[in-house]
């Protein structure tokens, strides 16, 4: 028969969550009854480390304890405690980035069809709410039975369906969740109802799952700018006055660039370093070109639902229909107060008396500048997501050995996006600053600080606007089938064969209106209506001496009023033009043989996969400065690969299991990037030129093998202790070329009002290989020799450590490569861990989780400037609570903290050793501390 279970497994999770490595293999538990129903954190410890040990591949995974049962908001948060998961981007209310084992390209897949969002290549998890999750399954290796795609690994989101449930169930859920920075209380609810009936026709079930959440928050950051030349206050250049900037190009220097935008890895920071000036060196002094503070309010809200029907017939065929439908809504208004700190023009008799530096180098550490320019911009930024799956399965026992599961689906998702935003301008009289007054916080202030609130001191200056509509669709249509080969026709070494196939015919489509000019109104702020204008207060909660209050366009307004603001302008509304359009075509076969041997006395278990898989790319662009559309199929995107696979299990004794895995897989590159289109940026910062981005449509897919080795120790019946070590060998990754191009007729002015034609662009290559290796360590421990009152007491835990390299081209001004540079992959902390102390006895459950990465790169700074030096994290950490009381069988009451010691999420330059946190400290982000009460009833 066609077995039910409820599956449960422990983690470094603990209390209504847990994690440890299980099998796609070897889910199914044979019992004497049809359910098994897990019920406590010992219970399921044991069932998860009993599943381990029966496993072939290895999976991590986080179960819900029970329905709505899960402790988080969304599955990112939810997988943090997982050994080799790293997450990061904390701010704006949620952890929005997920990386496995360092690397963040990764496989989503719901019921385990691969699922994605508009013409991405997968689903934003964070807009999963957790309510709706009844397991995820981490992969870090694969089979070939799964699909290739995603280096980083593949995460399978689960939800509930009917037949695997006792009978009639009805849970309801309420969580009111208060955000410490918004300061307001969010609703998080969730319904499930779901039947089973039997009837002359078989066994029928139906399922209904509802979810919503909302989220206020406020994400407030400070930034100290970029890092750029100036002369020297004792010793200028002839026809230069002290402590004025050196941009790269400059008419009074024959030897032009003095230094090249982009290409030079950072100029050296120790006293008396020198640049030439036509043939002769003189020092320089690197200094900060500007501050800014970002004061963002949000409003978000996710809607899902989640519906299923099956019908049983008999015992040897299920069939099942299901619905997934995941909304996103968000409304974000950013706050920009923005002061440029480079000014050299009123620097008064003695300019050497207006800077201090750090002591023995050339970096200013506090200055005062005369008359810098600044500018505060509000904007606002509202998007919205609806993405269904609708999907057909049916699964079947045909005779004693064969079973076959075929599955159909259809899904659609479409991403809206439209920004609006206005800046006002000023020179005040003088400013006074200091790059890192406290641990990485700069400080300044003005002649007047009164005058940021004051709208009579500001100019209406530019009025932005974009917008923007991507698509995606799908159908897939697959099939597997599975014969037990133990005992036929006389063999027991062969135990299964697998095979099957796998069509997916997917559609990318992007919008953008094409470059335009930016209009200037040139009129004072109290010129236009009251309500034009916004003040924020309480800036970071006073942690850093910076301005807390200053007035910009109001957000609110701009999106009301859109046509009016249109009009002051004199601009028509955007039009949108088809940017690309992009059809993909995969075509994949795989066969897999289990085998089981004796070596040694002791039993190995084996695993022979091989994956075909052939994908076709059309491509279709529109050239939106001019209009032109042209057609692409193109060989670069083409995949025609076989792709083996292979691990073996072997048990040294019975306490003790060895695992390697071998395999390869691939990433394909992400739509957007294939799309060569430029978005360009105006000359913002008086640099002489602007900046680019587009994509390469003759990128290719980028190739990983992969190598797992792990060691398990069943230490006690319900205890476990394992080692994992893996690397990962990539070719062909994707890096950034960076090179100096004209692009004429785009539109864009500059400051001045002349026109930019001049851009630093950045594309997509294939230009690096890397490697990436490390080791995991986990430990799951409940101790059976503890008093009664501390039953149920146990500690869940592991650790981390990564080493990745890559090589990095390097490139002069027209692109061409001219030599390499090893760096890490962005992303990856070399160590990472997290801890649990869990307790469950009787009504009372409890976990205190502490995780911690160490610091890693997280991206290059912008290639305009002398220093496109790497931007790198601090470390970062949490500390969260939950408890939870059972107030009878079928209510409970939990209480939920996240950040307990309101940590800040902070970074710093670094390049070749140099710079640091205590130099060359860049942003700084709140992320504030959230506070949840929740009621769940099961009946």
């Amino acid at each position: 028969m066609i077995r039910k279970f409820v599956l449960a497994s422990a983690s470094v999770m603990a209390l209504g969550a847990y994690a440890v490595s299980a099998s796609a293999q070897d889910e199914e538990v044979e019992e004497t009854e049809d359910v098994i129903v897990i019920q406590g954190i010992k219970q399921a410890i044991q069932e998860a480390i009993a599943i381990k040990r029966e496993s072939v591949q290895i999976v991590d995974s986080v179960v819900a304890e029970d329905i709505g049962k899960l402790p988080d908001n969304n599955v990112i948060e939810a997988l943090q405690r997982i050994s080799g998961i790293q997450i990061t981007n904390r701010g704006s209310g949620e952890s929005s980035a997920l990386f496995i084992r360092g690397l963040p390209d990764v496989t989503t897949t719901w019921n385990g069809r691969n699922v994605f969002t508009a013409s991405g290549r997968s689903l934003a998890l964070q807009d999963i709410p957790s309510n709706l999750v009844s397991r995820i399954d981490v992969y870090k290796t694969r089979a070939a039975e799964q699909i290739e795609t995603g280096i980083a690994g593949q995460i399978d989101v689960m939800s509930r369906r009917p037949l695997d449930l006792d009978g009639f169930e009805l849970s309801l859920s309420a969580r009111g969740i208060y955000q410490e920075q918004s300061e307001e209380f969010d609703p998080n609810v969730s319904a499930l109802i779901s039947n089973k009936w039997d009837t002359d026709m078989g066994e029928f079930g139906a399922l209904l799952n509802l979810s919503y959440s909302e989220t206020n928050f406020r994400t407030q950051s400070i930034t100290a700018g970029a890092l750029i030349p100036f002369v020297s206050a004792e010793n200028p250049p002839p026809g230069f006055v002290p402590l004025e900037r050196i941009f790269n190009t400059d008419g009074r220097v024959a030897e032009n660039p003095i230094w090249q935008a982009g290409l030079d890895r950072g100029l050296p920071t120790a006293a008396g370093s020198t640049l030439s000036f036509n043939g002769v060196d003189y020092p320089y002094v690197l200094a900060r070109d500007a501050l800014f503070q970002a004061d963002g309010l949000g409003e978000r809200e996710r809607p899902a639902v989640v519906a299923a029907a099956q019908w049983s017939p008999n015992e040897n065929a299920v069939y099942t229909a299901e619905f997934f439908y995941q909304g996103y809504r968000e409304n974000f208004f950013n706050n920009l107060h923005f002061t440029f700190a480079d000014w050299w023009g009123s620097l008064g008799a003695d300019p050497a008396s207006t800077v201090t530096y750090y002591p023995g180098t050339n970096l200013i550490k506090t200055r005062t500048v005369g008359a810098p320019f600044g500018f505060n911009s509000g904007d606002i930024t509202e998007s919205q997501t609806d993405s269904f799956v609708y999907a057909l399965n049916g699964q079947w026992n045909i005779g004693d050995r064969f079973d076959l599961e075929a599955d159909v689906s259809f899904q659609e998702s479409e991403f809206e996006t439209q920004f609006l935003a206005v800046r006002t301008e000023r020179v005040p009289a003088s400013l006074t600053l200091d790059f890192n007054e406290d641990d990485g916080l700069p400080a300044w202030e003005f002649n007047d600080n009164s005058e940021l609130n004051d709208p009579s001191s500001w100019t209406v200056a530019q009025f932005y606007e974009n917008a923007g509509r991507a698509e995606g669709d799908a159908v897939t249509v697959s099939a597997d089938g599975t014969y037990d080969l133990d005992g036929w026709n006389g063999q027991t070494f062969f135990q299964e064969l697998k095979f099957g196939f796998r069509y997916d015919d997917r559609g990318a489509t992007e919008f953008a209106p094409p470059p335009g000019p930016t209009p200037f109104l040139g009129v004072n702020m109290d010129t236009l209506p009251e309500d034009f204008q916004w003040y924020n207060e309480g800036f970071f909660d006073g942690r850093a001496n910076t301005p807390e209050s200053w007035v910009v366009a109001n957000g609110y307004y701009l999106q009301n009023n859109t046509d009016e603001v249109r009009g002051w302008y004199g601009v028509n509304p955007l039009s949108l033009e088809q940017s690309f359009d992009i059809q993909e075509l995969t075509q994949a076969a795989y066969i897999q043989l289990d085998a089981e041997s004796m070596m040694f006395g002791r039993p190995l278990q084996t695993q022979f996969g091989l994956r075909y898989v052939k994908v076709e790319t059309d491509m279709e662009f529109t050239d939106l400065a001019n209009g032109t559309p042209y057609t692409r199929s193109t060989d670069s995107a083409e995949v025609d690969d076989l792709l083996p696979s292979f691990t073996a299990l072997y048990d040294v004794r019975d306490d003790l299991r060895l695992r390697f895995n071998y395999g390869q897989t691939l990433r394909r590159p992400n739509f957007v990037d294939l799309n060569p289109n430029f978005g360009l940026t105006t000359d913002l910062t008086g640099v002489g030129y602007g900046s680019g981005s587009g994509g390469n449509p003759d990128l290719e897919p980028v190739q990983a093998t992969n190598y797992d080795f792990g060691v398990e120790w069943y230490f006690a019946p319900d205890s476990l202790f394992y080692t994992t070590f893996f690397r990962r060998e990539i070719e062909g990754l994707v890096v950034p070329l960076t090179r100096q191009i004209t692009l004429p007729n785009t539109g864009l002015e500059d400051s001045n009002g002349d026109p930019v034609t001049s851009f630093v662009v950045t594309q997509p290559v294939n230009a690096s290989d890397g490697v990436l290796e490390g080791f995991e360590i986990g430990l799951t421990y409940f101790p059976d020799f503890l008093p009664e009152a501390l039953d149920g007491l146990g500690v869940l835990g592991s650790i981390t450590n990564l080493d990745s390299r890559q090589n990095i081209p390097q490139t002069n001004s027209v692109g061409e490569i001219i030599g390499q540079e090893e760096t890490a992959f962005f992303g990856v902390s070399d160590w990472s861990y997290n801890v649990t102390l869990a307790y469950e006895n009787g009504p009372i459950g409890g976990r205190l989780s502490y995780v911690w990465r160490e610091n890693f790169l997280n991206n290059n700074e912008a290639r305009i400037f002398a220093n496109p030096i790497g931007i790198w994290r601090r470390p970062e950490s949490s500390l969260d609570l939950q408890l939870n009381y059972d107030i009878s069988d079928r209510a409970s009451i939990s209480f939920d903290a996240v950040n307990l010691t309101d940590e800040l999420e902070q970074s710093y330059y670094d390049y070749n050793g140099a710079g640091g946190p205590e130099t060359m400290n860049f942003g700084n982000v709140l992320i504030g501390r959230s506070f949840a009460v929740g009621l769940r009833f099961n009946y």
